[in-house]
């Protein structure tokens, strides 16, 4: 049984789509003496084998969005008054000799025989004799009343609670937290208690001996749960799924390629929540006490709103947030949860090609898969539209009216005449010819829909020979942009005829991990403008898709050149169709200063990493606005002691505190303030950080706070 949204990827296309073919077979070498332990296939502490179900069993609370939720222990929203360590020591040491001395006094006799009342006047007659055992037991214990009452009164003056809990054994068992008992068999999710309520208890206890043999992994713990989704939606039968589980247990409703994990991981991941750990939120004050230390994560709730992330070259960009989000959403993609779509420069560290199931490497020879330039559509209006957006989108500002509207047209009145003669879209070098208004293909368009009777699409081909005579025909502009495709290294690719392996992004109706490599080195401008397209075919497709819960993303390495504003338009409707992008920048001057502040709006989670230069800094800055905050102007002013005895005070004061006697003045004001200025983004980030503000799909949102990359 194929799982809820892991059907194949194949046949989305006209030319379908074929599997990606398994790596060559390598002869066999007689074996040799290993010099080096191998390489483990999955990250240290991977859930595998019995730790599989101490990762399944551990708690994960909800939190506060972009919270690591594994093993999280919440904190209050207010950071509690935290009296300084010497302070607190040093009042307990005095509280304890004025007990003490207390006792010491009673003991004696110097405050009277007052206390011993009580015990005269309830102590009878017949004990009072002297020596007795009974009036030795009845007299000491009353001493021992008594001086406990005096140690619970200056234990509360000195606060030996507070250092009870902040130095001693509670304090330890929090630095090294102990096993997780064992849930109820009703509640623990090894057992799979949903598929027990519903009636499938060979189902269940199939897959619970899987997890306890360990023969299940994580990816294979949600994927099961997305195909059990699919059963409770009414997607497939309660039978069809109980078979398959009985008959291939933890490897039931495989993912197309048939993977069940990465070949390799470098992030953590938590696949029940859907989290990856990007860092952690910084002991700071800026941060709100609730997200201090705790470690800091991306899943799909909050890529939905799309993520937009700038910073300089090397500031950990690819390394610490797209590598791990790409290994994330492929694990979701294996899980049949999501539909992957990576694009960044060729050699970039996106992980290895084994990871992903189509790998597109335009402008290489030994590229296996090509891309449709028309996206896999077959109405020539919906093709102009998005080929217009790659070709010209970033200069509509110089056209009437500020959009592709003009191009689309253009476009429109040649693809529709070709198809209809030819049965398909122009190559590259066929709609250059044909926007340069070449007579040759114009003649034989005419004369195939005069033969084929097509009078109205003869009218669009006459009322655009009509336009290539007028000045400012915007033929010669897309066809000085189609000649940056029309190059050597490209002419495999972007091949219309059948003869190659194209993939569309329609494919993303189902579980499908995608890399394209652009060839940034010596074609940077047709790069930019493969990364419209890809980004414009990817709005277009994920807005009809038939199945919304079905994850999909598009990752984009390097977004200089791809915001123009019909891609801000197409990034504001993402959210609605269950679909998210990620872009990154080396800053914002890559974007047009008109679309700036719309991009940062329609983004729901941006980040602004260490080296971020002012003037980047007074967008993000304007974006998450100003705050209310407390301002408090303290004044100190010493205290002069006349008298000795004020001295002797002063100094006993000194001891204690490590502080000069003062009198101080607090003046309490709410102020409004910018969260984040631009000064200290540029200049207050430390390296391997950044600024972070979070935006889930259900509208719930995080402060901008400040995250180590690295922790």
């Amino acid at each position: 049984m194929d799982g809820d949204g892991t059907r194949d990827a194949r046949g989305t296309h006209a030319n379908p789509v074929p599997r990606p073919a398994g790596p060559p077979e390598v002869p066999a070498k007689p074996p040799e003496a290993p010099t080096v332990p191998p390489r483990p296939a999955r990250a240290p502490g991977a859930p595998d084998g019995p730790a599989f179900l101490t990762w399944l069993r551990t708690p994960r609370p909800q939190a506060l969005p972009g919270v690591w939720r594994f093993g999280h222990r919440p904190r209050p929203e207010e950071e509690p008054e935290r009296v300084p360590g010497r302070q607190l020591l040093s009042g307990a040491v005095i509280a304890f000799l004025v007990g003490w001395l207390i006792w010491s006094l009673l003991w004696n006799g110097y405050l009277g025989g007052w206390w011993l009342l009580p015990l005269y006047a309830m102590i009878p007659d017949s004990w009072a004799e002297p020596h007795s055992f009974t009036s030795v037991v009845v007299v000491y214990a009353y001493y021992v009343l008594i001086a406990g009452i005096i140690m619970v009164g200056v234990g509360r003056l000195g606060r030996w609670s507070e250092i009870w809990r902040r130095y001693g054994p509670p304090a330890w068992r929090r630095a090294v937290p102990g096993a997780v008992p064992p849930p109820a068999p009703e509640e623990d999710p090894a057992a799979w208690p949903a598929l027990r309520a519903a009636g499938a208890h060979d189902a269940a206890e199939r897959l619970a001996a899987d997890a306890r043999s360990g023969l299940m992994r994580d990816v294979d713990h949600a994927r099961i749960a997305r195909a059990w989704q699919g059963v409770q939606r009414g997607r497939h039968s309660l039978a069809t799924f109980t078979g398959a589980v009985l008959s291939q247990g933890a490897g039931a409703c495989p993912h197309p390629s048939g993977a069940r994990d990465l070949p390799v991981r470098q992030a953590r991941h938590d696949l029940v929540t859907g989290q990856v750990r990007i860092g952690t939120a910084a002991d700071d004050t800026r941060n709100p006490y609730a997200y201090r230390g705790a470690g800091l994560a991306l899943g799909p709730d909050l890529l939905g709103t799309s993520l937009l992330a700038v910073g300089p070259a090397g500031s950990g960009k690819t390394g610490s947030l797209v590598r791990p989000l790409t290994e994330s959403l492929c694990l979701h993609a294996l899980a049949g949860r999501a539909a992957v779509v990576v694009v960044g420069a060729a050699g970039a560290d996106l992980g290895p090609a084994d990871a992903y199931d189509v790998v597109v490497r335009i402008g290489h020879p030994d590229s296996v898969y090509d891309l449709d330039l028309y996206g896999g559509t077959t109405d020539p209006d919906e093709a102009a539209v998005v080929l217009a957006e790659a070709l010209v989108g970033d200069l509509t500002e110089q056209h009437q009216g500020g959009d592709t509207r003009r191009s689309t047209t253009v476009l429109a009145q040649l693809l529709g005449p070709f198809r209809a003669v030819h049965g398909r879209f122009p190559g590259v070098p066929e709609l250059r010819q044909l926007l340069e208004g070449a007579p040759g293909p114009l003649a034989e368009l005419r004369e195939g829909l005069r033969a084929a009777g097509q009078d109205s699409l003869l009218r669009e081909l006459d009322a655009r020979e009509r336009q290539l005579d007028r000045p400012g025909d915007l033929g010669g502009v897309l066809a000085d942009r189609v000649a940056l495709l029309d190059r050597p290294a490209f002419a495999p690719f972007f091949d219309t005829s059948g003869q190659s392996r194209p993939f569309s992004l329609k494919a993303l109706d189902n579980p499908v991990r995608v890399r394209i490599d652009l060839p940034q080195r010596g074609h940077a401008d047709a790069s930019r403008m493969l990364a419209r397209l890809v980004l414009a075919q990817f709005t277009a497709s994920v807005s009809m898709r038939e199945d919304r819960s079905l994850f999909a993303c598009l990752v984009l390495d390097d977004a200089s050149g791809v915001v123009t504003p019909e891609a801000v338009r197409g990034v504001q409707r993402l959210r609605s169709a269950g679909a998210g992008v990620v872009l990154t920048l080396r800053t914002l001057d890559d974007v047009p200063r008109p679309l700036r502040g719309p991009l940062l709006g329609a983004i729901g989670c941006r980040m602004a990493l260490s080296g971020l230069t002012p003037w980047d800094g007074q967008d993000f800055a304007e974006v998450w606005g100003k705050e209310w905050t407390e301002a408090r102007d303290v004044t100190d002013r010493q205290i002069i002691a006349e008298t000795p005895a004020g001295k002797a005070v002063h100094m006993l004061r000194r001891v204690i505190t490590g502080k000069a006697p003062t009198a101080r003045a607090v003046t309490v004001r709410q102020v409004e303030r910018e969260r984040w200025s631009a000064s200290e983004l540029a200049h207050a980030v430390p390296a391997g950080h950044a600024v972070l503000s979070l935006t889930s799909v259900k509208g719930e949102h995080a402060p901008p706070l400040l995250v180590d990359l690295r922790g």
